[in-house]
């Protein structure tokens, strides 16, 4: 059970910096009256999703060191 949890740690992991970094790079500045203003036209759901596949790989992880 351990393993698995520190496999799936591993991905979601992997997720998050790979569709963290592609959502920064979707994002456009502009300057409006000397103030520069960035928009993010990213999809945060990949990000997300990631998130939530490594928390549980963690709970995985934590409960396979308890038995």
């Amino acid at each position: 059970m351990r393993n698995i949890g520190l496999l799936i740690v591993l991905v979601g992991l992997i997720g998050l910096i790979f569709f963290g970094y592609q959502a920064m790079q979707d994002s456009e500045s502009f300057s409006v009256l000397g103030v520069d203003v960035a928009v993010s036209s990213a999809n945060w759901t990949p990000v997300i999703i990631s998130g939530v596949v490594f928390v549980a790989g963690l709970i995985l992880a934590a409960m396979g060191k308890k038995k």
